[in-house]
């Protein structure tokens, strides 16, 4: 199908760059109309203009806070009064303010990185699950959690557990919401060279150690990950909910 998400509505949070900004430009080109949120309005503006200029109107830009509850749901109420329903939505925002042994880690770290990365994807999920199930014709919920979730990531403790969380929220939501129609997947990238991921690919001997545990001998791009996060969203995935799929370029296998 050349437009697998035409007149579909989706949300991606933490669009503004790296793999949400890949994902949500993905979904207007394969046909749908998406919300782009990010902490900093100038920054996600942005990347909504130049949506717009190829697929005008197809594309919104909203500050919101990823782990404010309040900010969240109103996000998903102005998508909706901006596009009329909301069909997918993408949990990619993250942070991790911690970088380091896991026991040198504050109090203020974990409660900022579980605030955004696991709190804040719940907040998402339930706010359009609700939307989803008023609508009565299903929908797709797409939580990016990391490789870091399932093995402890280099110096990212507290960035690990988080999306360990984040694989058993997709669990759990994909069986309470299977009634409705709401498929509930998991992406799980491995090292994509973003902004984000800077950190490591930046220290030549962390970069260095990641490439050649990598059976492909490279990072990952974000438009790599796009591609998965389009399929999970559209029919050709119907049947698919509670599942991890892993882009890692062979690196969990070594």
């Amino acid at each position: 199908m050349s437009s697998p998400l035409q007149d579909r509505v989706a949300i991606v949070s933490g669009a503004s760059r790296g793999i949400g900004e890949a994902i949500a430009s993905a979904y207007v080109s394969a046909g749908a109309s998406v919300t782009l949120t990010s902490r900093k309005l100038e920054n996600v503006s942005a990347v909504a203009e130049d949506i717009n200029r190829q697929h005008p109107g197809r594309a919104l830009a909203m500050a919101a806070h990823a782990g404010d509850r309040e900010a969240v749901h109103s996000v998903v109420e102005q998508t909706v009064a901006e596009f009329g329903r909301l069909d997918i939505a993408v949990n990619n925002a993250a942070t991790n303010p911690h970088f380091g042994p896991l026991l040198a880690a504050e109090e203020w770290q974990w409660d900022k990185i579980l605030e955004v990365n696991l709190k804040g994807y719940f907040w998402l999920c339930q706010a359009t699950a609700a939307r989803m199930k008023s609508q009565g014709e299903g929908g797709s919920l797409i939580n990016i959690a990391s490789v870091a979730g399932m093995e402890p990531g280099p110096m990212m403790g507290i960035y690990s557990v988080s999306k360990a969380g984040v694989l058993m929220l997709t669990k759990v939501l994909a069986v309470e919401l299977a009634a409705d129609d709401i498929r509930v997947n998991a992406i799980a990238p491995g090292f994509v060279k973003t902004r984000f991921s800077q950190a490591l690919w930046d220290n030549p001997a962390l970069n260095k150690g990641i490439v050649q545990r990598t059976p492909q001998a490279r990072m990952g791009e974000p438009s790599e990950v796009a591609g998965l996060a389009v399929y999970l969203a559209s029919e050709a995935a119907s049947f698919t909910t509670g599942a991890t799929f892993v882009v890692d370029g062979g690196y969990t296998l070594t």
